[in-house]
């Protein structure tokens, strides 16, 4: 229970950003937060990462829609499972369902996080999704000596 509340605090965070940055900033526009190193800059995504499948509404949406329904189906299956794999998949449905609410509601994802050092501008929820899958990697390498140290 305790990885809902998680996922739906994960995913109020997600939008409360996204809503401020539609709210207070332009398309285009960037406000410093950390000299030239972190700015909030609001972007308007039609793709997927990169822009990739820019236009293809539809498969943007069923994808994650079908990575939503697998994930709360492993979650609701993994009764013992570690931790570290509860939290990834808690993390890629959270992320998942914020870049989904944005996609069918408006069309596009709002992505503001831009950072000197690393070319894409994103969102909480592309944290959540890219965090949950480095988790499963690690789980999946490491999964043995996680659950003799549980």
């Amino acid at each position: 229970m305790k990885y809902y509340i998680f996922a739906l605090s994960f995913i109020a965070a997600d939008q409360l950003s996204k809503f401020l940055v539609r709210t207070y900033l332009d398309v285009g526009e960037s406000v410093s937060v950390l000299g030239d190193f972190f700015r909030l800059t609001h972007i308007q995504n039609r793709g997927a990462a990169f822009s990739m499948f820019s236009g293809q509404r539809l498969l943007l949406i069923l994808v994650p829609v079908v990575m939503v329904i697998a994930a709360l189906l492993v979650l609701s299956k993994m009764k013992h499972a570690h931790w570290s794999l509860y939290t990834a998949w808690t993390l890629i449905l959270a992320g998942g369902l914020g870049n989904l609410i944005d996609r069918i509601v408006f069309g596009q994802v709002t992505d503001m996080l831009d950072f000197s050092i690393f070319p894409p501008v994103f969102n909480l929820a592309d944290i959540g999704i890219t965090v949950g899958c480095a988790l499963a990697v690690i789980y999946i390498l490491l999964g043995d000596r996680l659950k003799q140290h549980d």
